[in-house]
């Protein structure tokens, strides 16, 4: 998905976008850059950063990078996640991986935390102010041997609404996104969704493109 929301910002007139992207930086670029000429948009600046979403000094070095630049930031998509208790198979918990349900949780929201929490200052210096937080459906639903992503993916969840509540006073935005991909390659339980990154991508330019307030908080099912 992360990809296809780049490509779609820049097709909808994005003049500049971050990317974190350790493994497809320069194909992102390349197909942003087209997709931007292919809708007759100026080519937008594309700041690839690399930095590791784990490490707070490392993730504080990156976001002070995009504040020299620009300084400010005004949409951030969280597009981090882990599908790894489904790989090869889900584990009730007595028989779960104690390292790899914790990994679990540390990539679903401790990184979450570390990247919105540096971010802060610089979205709330930018116009739209604007969170978006990708989960899934899995903390609408319970299914045997998940307790790891369902109990993280929820977290996620609450924690764009305490965002709201946080500092909805100073104009801050937060939703979560269930993108609705088709994982059905490479997860038994993808065959629950129907989507396609394409359409995840469009969904977020829809709930960013202008301030949707009677939204915010909320959980959106792009599918």
């Amino acid at each position: 998905m992360g990809q296809a929301t780049v490509i779609s910002f820049a097709a909808a007139g994005a003049d500049r976008i971050a990317v974190v992207d350790r493994v497809n930086a320069s194909a992102t670029r390349t197909r942003a850059l087209q997709a931007a000429a292919d809708a007759g948009r100026p080519a937008p600046e594309i700041l690839v950063l690399e930095f590791n979403v784990c490490d707070g000094t490392s993730v504080e070095a990156g976001v002070n990078e995009v504040g020299s630049r620009w300084g400010h930031v005004d949409i951030f998509i969280n597009n981090w996640g882990d599908l790894s208790p489904f790989e090869p198979q889900p584990q009730p918990l007595r028989a779960s991986n104690m390292d790899t349900w914790w990994r679990t949780w540390e990539v679903n929201v401790k990184d979450v935390y570390l990247v919105v929490r540096a971010l802060l200052p610089l979205l709330l210096q930018g116009t739209e102010k604007t969170i978006v937080n990708v989960t899934s459906v899995g903390p609408l639903e319970l299914t045997p041997g998940a307790s790891a992503d369902r109990l993280s993916k929820l977290a996620v969840m609450r924690l764009s609404e305490c965002l709201m509540l946080d500092y909805v006073h100073e104009g801050l935005l937060a939703y979560s996104v269930h993108p609705a991909l088709d994982l059905a390659k490479k997860n038994a339980r993808g065959r629950v969704c129907v989507g396609q990154p394409e359409l995840a991508g469009d969904t977020v330019i829809y709930l960013t493109s202008k301030r949707r307030e009677w939204l915010a908080g909320r959980h959106i099912n792009c599918a």
